[in-house]
């Protein structure tokens, strides 16, 4: 045996020190490989839509109505059925409704009935799990009672007497409706294993910070950044583009309360500096596009005029970066130096268009991408307010520390946006820093700027992180934006539609070419007829007769308007992925409309279940990555066993520098 494996085998040692301890870890680590595998829930898009977002979660996109439908099938009616969902999915809510409501009603039998209903279905959801990793996910008030009601048999006479007595002690001692709840949110606990975020949890809807909050309370999940995500990133990490980009894009959907209010962000320099500059200007290219519903008209008049100032500064920005950059190749993108402000005109692309808005009281036309003195000190302030918020920092940090810009996980390769093509399907090479990358080395390299501009205590690593991650937001070579220009200038200030126009990349035409995506899938490792591309990004416009599943089933998309300024365009709110142990469900979802309704009606998201692929075999926990790392420890400690029975480790040997009591 060579010296380097027994020195790994006797550190191993440590941990099993005997012959027994080696084998019961062996027969523990096998007997869960023919478990079967959790079920993966995928999201994307979710664009800031808390509650939209909460119920899909607490709903497990059907999964939790499944396991009821099996559980009891005819058993108990449709409505039965229908309410004990809503239960498992509100608890709090409907416990509220249901003692609201409780005249003339027997609650012992209520409890009784309701508890022996939830106990099934969580026996159910729990069934493809080690009682360990079961008991670890208890909550700490009912650990015990719900062990002994999961694990009790009532059908048992010499068991019933006890187990029916642990209900009735529970509801005698007041506690019924607290152990409702408990199994509940242990029933969602245990029915979804893993979430994948696949990108775009920021902007456009009001409450981002809502959803990051959740998600940090997630028991287990991993985040694909997307284009929206990335900039956030940004302006966490102090780039003042970046920061422009989150106070511009609040602005324009009327949510610059969730910077004040939601992060505690101080934009009084930013308002100040507006009214001053624009205090007689009318901004009327600077209009909201807010939901009537969540936002407070009256501040209207400020927050368009924020809203110009901040764009105005972004430009500049925006500028100084793409001539500090020439590799980022968007010289195209320089326009306030092609303004002529006699003429009020703008020449973009060689060809000159009229200006919608010509009020610039701030650029300096010899050297338009300056700021002013003003704008310097309102943005040194705002980076200041950026990087001293504590609770941007933590969501960012959690961003950084489960995200990433891909994942591959259980035979298939997630993310957002695309992977950078030429027209003849190669891959795009891209210049980063001096070096051209392509395919998985282009996403490598990006993600390790990205982390550098968070992280790096090099003051010229951070910056060009901090740059990499604006290019990351906005680059036509990126792979989670894949347009050829991002034209915002022109939406703005260029009445002709067709400057508004951006051309995708070649990606979004391929992907229905089976040798593409299987070419994009070997990049990254994976092959054969069960592994598939899962994508955000692209919104599915369902009402035309788009399909989000392309090249043969290969490749999944499932963004679709998750977010309600989508919803008009695509016709429905989203598509959302399960992966279980039979396979892949994909469904549709119409828009939810509040949680009260929910509640009250019983009324549900309603999912149309667009596709179907049942796995040819049953997947257990051996044919998943965790499967893998699971058979590793096992040769190790197989390796271990034979150590000790050839005498090369003594069992329970001492190691150096341990010493005996």
């Amino acid at each position: 045996m060579e010296k380097m494996d027994l020195r790994y085998l006797r550190s191993l040692s440590k941990q099993y020190p005997t012959v027994a301890a080696a084998a019961t870890e062996i027969i523990n680590l096998q007997a869960i490989l023919s478990l079967p595998k959790g079920t993966e829930h995928f999201i994307t898009d979710i664009h800031g839509e808390y509650d939209q977002f909460q119920h899909v979660l607490k709903n497990g996109s059907g999964a939790i109505k499944r396991k009821i439908e099996d559980e009891f099938g005819n058993a108990i009616s449709a409505a039965e059925k229908k309410s004990l969902a809503t239960l498992i999915y509100y608890p709090e809510q409907m416990m509220e409704q249901v003692l609201r409501n409780r005249d003339g009603m027997d609650m012992e039998d209520w409890y009784k009935v309701t508890l022996y209903r939830l106990i099934r279905v969580c026996k159910c959801a729990s069934s493809k799990y080690t009682r360990s990793k079961v008991r670890k996910a208890l909550p700490k008030d009912f650990s015990y009672v719900i062990e002994e009601l999961l694990t009790g048999r009532q059908e048992i006479s010499d068991q019933e007497a006890y187990y029916n007595e642990i209900i009735s002690s529970v509801i005698r001692t007041g506690r019924a409706t607290e152990l409702v709840i408990a199994f509940c949110n242990l029933i969602r606990r245990l029915v979804v294993d893993h979430l994948h975020v696949v990108g775009d949890i920021f902007d456009r809807g009001p409450y981002p910070n809502l959803i990051m909050d959740t998600l940090m309370h997630h028991h287990s999940v991993d985040i694909q950044w997307g284009n929206h995500d990335v900039y956030w990133m940004g302006a966490a990490a102090g780039s003042p583009a970046c920061i422009c980009n989150v106070i511009r894009i609040s602005a324009k959907y009327g949510n610059l309360d969730l910077l004040e209010d939601g992060y505690g962000i101080n934009l009084v320099p930013l308002a100040r500096f507006a009214m001053k500059c624009y205090d007689k200007d009318a901004c009327t290219c600077f209009k909201l596009d807010y939901r009537e519903e969540e936002y407070d008209v009256r501040d209207a008049f400020l927050d368009e005029k924020m809203h110009k100032a901040i764009a105005i500064m972004q430009f500049k920005l925006e500028g100084k970066l793409i001539k500090a950059h020439p590799e980022f190749q968007m010289d195209h993108r320089l326009l306030l130096d092609k303004i002529d402000p006699k003429k009020g005109t703008v020449i973009v692309e060689g060809k000159e268009y009229p200006l919608k808005d010509t009020f610039f009281p701030t650029i300096d036309w010899e050297n338009p991408y300056e700021l002013s003195t003003d704008e310097k000190d309102v943005m040194e302030r705002l980076t200041m307010a950026f990087v001293n918020c504590e609770k941007l920092q933590r969501h960012v940090r959690f961003l950084f520390a489960k995200g990433s810009l891909y994942k591959v996980y259980n035979g298939n390769l997630l993310y957002h946006g695309c992977m950078p093509m030429n027209e003849d399907g190669s891959f795009t090479k891209v210049n980063v820093y001096g070096t051209e990358y392509a395919g998985k080395e282009l996403y490598d390299v990006l993600e390790s700027y990205a982390r550098k501009g968070y992280y790096s205590i090099d003051p010229q690593e951070k910056k060009k992180g901090q740059d990499i991650l604006w290019f990351i937001w906005e680059n036509q070579n990126s792979p989670v934006f894949g347009k050829a220009k991002m034209t915002t200038f022109e939406r703005y200030f260029i009445a002709d539609k067709k400057t508004h126009e951006e051309a995708k990349n070649p990606y979004y035409r391929l992907i229905e070419d089976e040798s593409v995506v299987n070419r994009i899938l070997a990049e990254f490792g994976l092959e054969g007829a069960e592994a598939h591309i899962i994508n955000g990004h692209i919104p599915v416009e369902a009402k035309k007769g788009e399909s989000p599943v392309r090249c043969g089933g290969k490749l999944l998309i499932i963004d679709g308007g998750f977010s309600k300024a989508y919803q008009a365009k695509t016709g429905i709110a989203g598509y959302t992925l399960i992966y279980n142990s039979y396979g892949l469900v994909l469904a549709a979802h119409e828009p939810f409309e509040s949680v009260e309704k929910a509640v009250q009606e019983g009324s549900d998201i309603i999912s149309h279940t667009v596709l179907v692929e049942h796995v040819v075999r049953r997947k257990t926990v051996a044919d998943t990555d965790i499967g893998r790392g699971l058979k590793e420890t096992i040769r190790d400690l197989e390796a271990l066993l034979a150590a000790y029975r050839a005498g090369s480790i003594p069992e329970g040997e001492l190691q150096k520098g341990e010493l005996c009591s």
